[in-house]
Formats: C-alpha cells, sequence, structure tokens
C-alpha cells in the first residue's frame, strides 16, 4: 500500500510539472505539499487539488484535466490496494473498535424536533449516517490508533498536566450533542458539510481541570499522524460546547473519523477545530506556533461563513410548468438562520418556509413553492442569521478563510 501511495503521488505530482516556466519562479521551486483527500461512501473517493491551491493561481502549463485523471486512476488503485491490506492482518483499531461498547451519556441529546425537515426527494437527510459523511484530510492511509496503550495528553500553560488512557475518558462526564461540520474546503453549493450526533467529553471540564494558565490563547492539537491544528482557546471554553468526542451517530467513531478519539467545535471550520486521532493537546499561544494549514497560508482563525445551498432542483434539472418546489439547506453555526430567500433570475427575492430549528449548532432546511413558466431561469438562494447578517453575493475563494457568495441552478422548464 505504501508503494501505491508513493508511486501515485509522485506521478499525480508530475502532471503538475509546468511545461515551461522561468527558473526562479518561486512558485515552481517550492517542494510539493500533500494532497487533500475527500471521501463520501467506500467506494466514491474523490480527490481534490491540495487546499493550497484552492482558488490560486496554479504553475504555468498546468494541466488540470490530466491531474484529475491521474488522482481518480491512483484512487481506484488505492482502492483495490486498501481492501487487500484490509483482507490481511487488518488494523488494531478496528477490532477494538468492534468489541468498544459506549456508555450511555450523562446528558443525552434532547429528541429531534418534529419538522425538522421536510419531506421533498432530494433533499439532504437532516442527520448524515457516518457512511455518508464527508471526509477531507492530508492522511493517505487511515491511522491505526488502537485503544490498548492509547494516551490523551494535555499539557503546556496548565497547572496540572493530564494524561488520560482511553478508559479514564470512559469515566468522565458524557455528553451528547448534535452538530453540523463544515469543511473549509466547501466551495459555494458544495457538499463538504453535514450534520451528526456526537457523544464526547465536554473539552471546558477537561481545561478547567488541567487549570489554564494566564495569557494563554490557544490550543495545539496533534493527530496519531502529526497533523496538527490551532484552536482558539475561547472556542473551547465558552458555551458553544466543544467537544472531545468518541462517538457518532450512536457507536464509536468510525476510524475514518478518527478512532478513537476526535475534536467537534461547533462554529468553526474542521481544519482548525476537528483534529481526528487525537493524541496531544498543548494549550499556548498562537504567537508560539503554526500549525499545518495555518504554515500552507490558510488563516489562523476561521470562523464558518453564513451559507446557503440549493439542493432541489439539480443543476439543468429539467421540470414540467407549474408548481415546483426548490429547497436546501442553510447553516450559520454558532449563530443560527434565521431567514432564507430565494429568488428567480433578476426577480424579487422571495421568503422561503423554513425548517423548525433544533439548535445554532445545526443546519436548518428550507423550501420555496414556485410557479414555474416555461423557459430557462436561475434560481439563486441567500440567508440571514440571528445576528441580521445577511449573506454576501461576493464570490470568494475556499482559500484562505472560506468561500462565500450565492448559490444558484440553472433549471429548463418546459
Amino acid at each position: 500500500m505504501a508503494v501505491v501511495g508513493v508511486g501515485g503521488l509522485w506521478w499525480m505530482l508530475r502532471t503538475l510539472r509546468p511545461t515551461s516556466a522561468h527558473p526562479t519562479d518561486a512558485r515552481t521551486a517550492s517542494p510539493p505539499v500533500p494532497q487533500t483527500w475527500a471521501e463520501r461512501a467506500p467506494g466514491r473517493t474523490r480527490v481534490l487539488l491540495t487546499d493550497d491551491m484552492a482558488g490560486r493561481e496554479v504553475p504555468p502549463g498546468f494541466d488540470r484535466r490530466a491531474f484529475l485523471r491521474a488522482a481518480g486512476t491512483v484512487a481506484a488503485v488505492g482502492a483495490v490496494g486498501g481492501a487487500g491490506a484490509r483482507l490481511g492482518a487488518g488494523p488494531a483499531a478496528s477490532g477494538a473498535r468492534d468489541t468498544l461498547t459506549l456508555p450511555s451519556p450523562a446528558e443525552a441529546a434532547p429528541p429531534v424536533p418534529t419538522g425538522v425537515t421536510f419531506e421533498v426527494p432530494g433533499l439532504t437527510p437532516y442527520l448524515s449516517s457516518n457512511a455518508d459523511f464527508y471526509r477531507v484530510d492530508t492522511a493517505l492511509t487511515v491511522p491505526d490508533v488502537p485503544l490498548e496503550g492509547y494516551l490523551l495528553r494535555i499539557h503546556g500553560l496548565v497547572d496540572t498536566p493530564l494524561e488520560l488512557s482511553f478508559a479514564d475518558l470512559l469515566e468522565r462526564r458524557l455528553v451528547e450533542r448534535r452538530i453540523t461540520l463544515t469543511c473549509v474546503s466547501n466551495p459555494v453549493g458544495g457538499d463538504l458539510v453535514d450534520n451528526a450526533t456526537w457523544l464526547g467529553i465536554p473539552m471546558r471540564d477537561l481545561l478547567e481541570e488541567a487549570g489554564v494558565q494566564a495569557g494563554a490563547d490557544a490550543v495545539k492539537s496533534t493527530s496519531a499522524d502529526d497533523f496538527t491544528a490551532g484552536t482558539p482557546l475561547s472556542a473551547l471554553t465558552d458555551d458553544r460546547g466543544a467537544l472531545l468526542a468518541i462517538g457518532m451517530n450512536g457507536e464509536p467513531l468510525p476510524l475514518e473519523h478518527g478512532f478513537p478519539v476526535r475534536m467537534v467545535t461547533p462554529g468553526l471550520y474542521g481544519y482548525v477545530s476537528a483534529t481526528k486521532w487525537l493524541v496531544d493537546l498543548e494549550v499556548t499561544r498562537f504567537a508560539d506556533f503554526t500549525p499545518y494549514w495555518t504554515d500552507r497560508g490558510y488563516a489562523e482563525q476561521a470562523p464558518i461563513k453564513l451559507s446557503s445551498r440549493i439542493d432541489v432542483p439539480g443543476p439543468f434539472a429539467q421540470l414540467g410548468a407549474g408548481r415546483a418546489v426548490v429547497a436546501g439547506v442553510a447553516w450559520a453555526q454558532p449563530r443560527g438562520i434565521e431567514r432564507v430567500e430565494v429568488r428567480v433570475g433578476d426577480g424579487e427575492w422571495q421568503d422561503a418556509e423554513l425548517a423548525e430549528e433544533d439548535s445554532t449548532h445545526t443546519w436548518r432546511p428550507w423550501r420555496w413553492e414556485w410557479e414555474a413558466a416555461p423557459g430557462t431561469h436561475r434560481l439563486e438562494v441567500r440567508a440571514t442569521d440571528r445576528t441580521g447578517d445577511t449573506q454576501t453575493s461576493q464570490r470568494a475563494p475556499v482559500a484562505p478563510d472560506g468561500s462565500t457568495g450565492w448559490h444558484n441552478v440553472t433549471v429548463t422548464v418546459t
């Protein structure tokens, strides 16, 4: 599998080589960076360009189509190789997960409210299954982190450093929360956003026990494969309910989603707040370190931007004249969604119907009924959050701190 990974990465990076470039061009002289992979479900793997390149200039002569063809081939070969590896010895973490029974939470999530979504074919489900939950990380292979010998260190600018085994974590006060996660790589209208029920220990409890010292403003988190992220200390200790998560949708974390332990922090993009395969938390200062993606040009702190998306109808859909339903989701964690509006072409904005709100930490489905007349039409959506801010129309790429702009789809009515 290592041969496949290294060989495939080398081949993919060859496609980035410019056909001609000035020898002093700093972009071509710099070393390649790891690729970012996004997996939606088994057998359905998406390979993205590096987050470094998203929305930026690429080297002269870069052939994007050739790169994507190469990436797709490598993904297919990697999937076969990975399946072969799993049929062999199998990861130690998988065996441990299969026998693990999680305790009941001391504080369970309230029942999902009636009316939290709409029965519209094609509308994204309110809760995402573990198999369908988006995956974006820098690991070409899933880290194998067994429970035996697992240790989480909490140290740095604290009065009492902690070292906690997985058994120690299971004895802590566990709470359950529904929280929507969003990736900074999500483009306008993209699907790198999902909602799940998480089980974990409040981060605030652990940091209070460790005793954070004056002057600290950040927590550096490190995964088992040495990925690092920097999270504002305030986001882990305020009322938003950040979790050290061990469960997802009623079962132990899937291996791909960070088993045995990960971070879940409402309101921040994942690259600064959702470290998987977590083994180390260092209370520190932003001035004293730079994490993985910040070193690669992304923003140090990354609040999730107000966004909305049209799920139904899809792009270039063919509709019959008459009443049609337009529907989708909107999110603004942790502020919450107050209003969603839809318009046809350059017409007036029309208020959509909102589903019942579960919490400000989860997305909110919406729908709008439209009397569709024959012709080709552009449908557009925008949202307003509970602070009164309305989604900007200005298009911005995912780098350095999240995309912006109104999502639209074009449909034909006959």
